[in-house]
């Protein structure tokens, strides 16, 4: 019998879901004019596209007239931070944004750096929440942009992005926030909000892989992402591809409804997964805020096991974790979200994050922590031994 395979790793990725697929395969077969055409192949084209964007403006309650499709997240949040910067440095240069931001955040604020912009890179707290009082203390008449991400993607904590966005409100300045991991986990208005700008991807809402929206508020002003024809409004060349925002669209409107008892159900599974696996294995310890917290979202540190073979070892027992975020996958580099919130270094190459999603189980979870405890068992004597032996050597 073959065994069973149990993914965990619904942070990195999710499956595309049958209804998002056949959507699509609808668009491919049915709809291949180019929606810019003025012709009726082109038209129809065009409909479908408008009603994509108008099912991503109703699920985060914005007009459909401030949707802008993009390739994902990581170009929204490239687009937002590097726009709305160079829009307005006749205002100012100066940009605040938090020291656990996705990367496409950090490196698109790391280039304006270079042309001239000045960042302020707030701390957060052993929770991984950032520091309000560091905001409104970094705030000078020079700024013109904040970005914190409304949850974060490797510890799922959840950021007070209602206050910081009145207060960029009351101070003049933009706000725009990161709500990939967001989407789909959390209720989201952006009017209630007070956010400029917001951005999605729809890869982590059973959607496909390479499309993703941008909220721009009516009135900010932002520069054209890429220069070319006059698609999105005049503010994003290229030939749109309908069929992946199609897509977008369809598993937007579907992760947005009942929303309330789907993150009820899978809250109820992650806590008992975490509830089993500290009965399970001892010295481990939950990263991030312990209620303020995305639903589905159990970044583990399991001490004295490294988390790179951790995540091997399950891998070939059927069970697919992450050592953090799947951007940063391969890197040399440590977290820089766990190293922010405090973490040393051993803690940090010992951590694995498992993020849930609404197929899994409690019999899921009772076959992955029953495997997840011997995989650590193992590591850890291994572990044991190889210090044991260093220090008969020395």
């Amino acid at each position: 019998m073959e065994e069973k395979t149990i993914y965990l790793d619904y942070a990195a990725t999710t499956p595309i879901s049958a209804d998002v697929y056949k959507k699509m395969l609808e668009c491919y077969s049915n709809y291949n004019g180019n929606s810019s055409s003025l012709y009726k192949l082109g038209r129809e084209a065009d409909a479908v596209l408008e009603e994509a964007r108008e099912k991503v403006a109703k699920a985060i309650g914005a007009e459909p007239s401030e949707i802008y499709f993009t390739s994902g997240g990581t170009e929204s949040n490239n687009w937002a931070i590097k726009g709305i910067a160079r829009a307005n440095k006749m205002r100012g240069n100066h940009i605040i944004t938090s020291a656990i931001e996705h990367p496409s955040i950090l490196e698109s604020c790391r280039e304006l750096e270079k042309e001239g912009f000045k960042v302020t890179y707030i701390p957060v707290d052993e929770n991984g929440v950032v520091d309000y009082a560091s905001i409104i203390k970094a705030i000078s008449p020079s700024t013109i942009l904040i970005s914190i991400m409304m949850a974060n993607n490797e510890v799922g904590s959840l950021q007070p992005i209602r206050a910081i966005a009145e207060l960029a409100k009351q101070n003049k300045i933009c706000f725009h926030t990161d709500a990939v991991q967001a989407i789909g986990s959390l209720n989201i208005n952006v009017k209630e909000l007070g956010v400029d700008a917001l951005s999605i991807s729809a890869h982590k809402i059973y959607g496909p892989k390479g499309v993703g929206a941008l909220y721009i508020k009516k009135g900010v002003k932002i520069e054209k992402f890429m220069s070319g024809g006059r698609q999105e409004r005049n503010l994003r060349a290229g030939t749109v591809n309908v069929p992946l925002c199609a897509g977008l669209g369809e598993a937007i409107e579907i992760a947005t409804t009942n929303l309330d008892e789907k993150v009820k159900n899978v809250r109820i599974v992650r806590k008992y997964f975490q509830k089993k696996l500290s009965e399970a294995i001892h010295n481990i310890s939950l990263n991030g805020h312990p209620t303020q917290r995305l639903a589905n979202n159990c970044s583990i540190t399991f001490e004295g096991a490294e988390s790179e073979a951790v995540v091997m070892m399950l891998d070939s027992v059927g069970i697919y974790a992450s050592t953090g975020s799947a951007c940063e996958s391969g890197s040399s580099m440590p977290s820089h979200v766990l190293l922010a919130m405090g973490r040393d270094i051993e803690q940090v190459r010992t951590t694995v994050r498992f993020t849930f999603g609404e197929e899994i189980t409690k019999e899921d979870v009772d076959i992955a922590v029953e495997k997840i405890r011997k995989v650590v068992k193992k590591i850890r004597s291994v572990s044991a031994i190889r210090i044991y032996k260093n220090k008969v050597e020395l």
